[in-house]
């Protein structure tokens, strides 16, 4: 015998209240509560926590100011994340310095970026399960443990406001407080405004129209290639000259004896094995050294073993064994090979210290090693020491003068100035394309970042002194480059779907509560009302239905349907 088209009607409408009936239904799964609140408050037991009142506060004052504290830790954190995983490009400048105070290597940048990668870690878990035990109407009791350490964490992100949407529209509409309701709601709204309107205040010189791209800034190698080589040897230059590199810089101190050599560091503790050769000499100046001295000193073997880019391993046997044997390398033998590749020059030229024989005659004596003792054009090297720089024009006025300060273009002029050796921080596309108008290029140092390297091409800069060459050479357009429209596109559609998300999940929850003010006939409440608690065999439930078991109220939808479980176990 078929079933009557009446009776399917009634199990499909049966079916939907069975739906909207769990959905107006909270529960109370003990293990997960238990395993929040020991993890967030380190209350394991039952008895420990707490439920929260409809309509009242989720927690305490000082447990309030310890959520809004949390919040604003995990903020900012993620800024200090974010910008510490960004700076990678000055790693080894933050490691060498603080080598120079401390008098040992160790990566100290790494290990910043992974404390502050488990910190950040630490409290976005504890922010979790706070959004978690509110969405179980627990109370908040964070450990003492974690109220310690959360004001020293650092971190934010926009990401954040969409997500909290969820438990702020959440308890928006069980506050029964219209103070609480309007301080919650325009805090989020204002954030939520701020995020939303900061594209428009935003520049990037990677947004341009079409066909306004530049070339891509030369690649010099700063040290060489100090990422596949130990710095300032022969070796170094060469790999920075296969990797595509179209200039070389170094660092030339002038030995007591007068042969101008390789050498960043004032002393040769970091990048030799002087500590053994002479132990009593491990912190005197480098120029104070005889070349005779020099020669014996092994300059290759402490980039195996400290490997301050972390790419030692990536060397093949011969590569390690050439590396192992490098030793200082000279001004002339450097520009010798400049000279045979065709690339130029530019170095940092260092006073020798009192007491020293060449101290007043360094600018000279390192002037004869380029004019008389070495086959590199004149024109090929780029003169950046700023001492004496009119007598260096008058003794070689085929010289590429260089700048390494933002000075008026006048001055430059005067000065016959034809490039600028400046910081990347200093980067600035409008005094690029000044100095660019009068014929003055501008190289920018010390990038070794894909990103950044974009950011230098869409500047305009002509050069940039990097230790990645074999990295920034693989590049063939900048990173994050598109037009403004695409930008324009972007950020609306970015903005217009989260706001959607958000409009979303407040008319549900606004849905949620109507249906279970609806269904309980009146104000909620601790005993009678939407909240009453039931005990199961496995667990605790809380019910809106609860209520029907003391009678439900006729006008409500759930009470014509007696078959239907008041109470669902867990």
């Amino acid at each position: 015998m078929g079933t009557s088209p009446t009776t399917l009607s009634k199990l499909k409408l049966g079916k939907l209240r069975v739906v909207r009936r769990r959905l107006l239904q909270r529960y109370e799964h003990q293990p997960y509560v238990s395993c929040l609140a020991g993890l967030y408050g380190c209350q394991w037991r039952r008895y420990q926590r707490s439920r929260a009142t409809p309509g009242d506060c989720c927690c305490s004052k000082l447990e309030c100011v310890s959520f809004a504290l949390l919040i604003m830790t995990f903020c900012l954190t993620l800024v200090f994340l974010y910008f510490w995983s960004e700076a990678q490009n000055d790693y080894n400048d933050f490691d060498w310095f603080n080598f120079g105070n401390l008098g040992f290597w160790f990566p100290w940048s790494v290990v910043l970026l992974v404390i502050a990668a488990a910190f950040f870690s630490y409290v976005t878990l504890l922010l979790l399960l706070a959004v978690c035990l509110l969405s179980e109407g627990q109370k908040l009791h964070l450990h003492w443990g974690h109220k310690v350490t959360a004001p020293y964490l650092h971190v934010g992100g926009v990401l954040l406001m969409t997500l909290l949407s969820w438990p702020i529209a959440l308890h928006f509409f069980r506050i029964n407080k219209k103070v609480g309701r309007t301080l919650i709601m325009g805090l989020y709204l204002a954030v939520l405004c701020a995020l939303y309107l900061v594209p428009l205040g935003m520049y990037s010189p990677c947004l341009k129209k079409e066909g306004a791209l530049g070339p891509a800034p030369a690649l010099i190698g700063h040290r060489g290639a100090p990422m596949l080589a130990p710095e300032n040897t022969l070796m170094s230059f060469e790999k920075a000259v296969e990797a595509g590199g179209e200039g070389l810089e170094t660092d030339v101190t002038i030995s007591y004896d007068g042969v101008p050599f390789l050498m960043h560091d004032r002393t040769l503790r970091r990048t030799t094995n002087v500590q053994k050769v002479f132990p009593n000499r491990t912190d005197a100046p480098a120029a104070m050294f005889t070349w005779g001295e020099l020669e014996t000193l092994n300059a290759g073997d402490w980039f195996l073993y400290r490997d301050p880019f972390g790419t030692a391993w990536s060397l093949g046997a011969e590569d390690r064994a050439q590396a192992q044997n490098q030793s200082v390398c000279t001004l002339r033998d450097f520009l010798e090979l400049a000279a045979q590749r065709g690339k130029q020059v530019i170095f940092d030229l260092y006073r020798p210290p009192r007491g020293h024989p060449y101290r007043d005659t360094w600018i000279t004596r390192t002037l004869e090693v380029i004019q008389n003792e070495s086959s590199i054009h004149s024109h090929q090297v780029l003169w950046l020491p700023p001492d004496l720089r009119s007598l260096v024009q008058k003794m070689d006025p085929d010289l590429h003068q260089t700048s390494g300060s933002w000075d008026p273009v006048e001055e430059l002029q005067k000065n016959h100035i034809i490039q600028l050796n400046l910081h990347y921080s200093s980067m600035s596309t409008e005094m690029i394309s000044e100095y660019a108008a009068a014929n003055i290029s501008t190289n920018l140092y010390v990038i070794s970042q894909p990103w950044l390297y974009s950011l230098a091409w869409c500047a305009g800069a002509q050069s940039v002194t990097t230790n990645s060459p074999q990295l920034l050479n693989k590049l063939t357009r900048p990173l994050f480059l598109m037009t403004p429209d695409e930008y324009n596109l972007m950020w609306v559609l970015t903005d217009v779907v989260s706001f959607i998300l958000i409009l979303i999940i407040f008319m549900f929850h606004w849905w949620r509560e109507r249906g279970l003010a609806f269904c309980s006939g009146s104000k909620p409440t601790l005993e009678h009302g939407t909240y009453s608690k039931f005990r199961t065999e496995m667990s605790d439930v809380w019910s809106v239905s609860s209520v029907n078991i003391l009678g439900e109220p006729a006008g409500c939808p759930l009470a014509t349907e007696p078959n239907l479980a008041t109470v669902s176990e867990h």
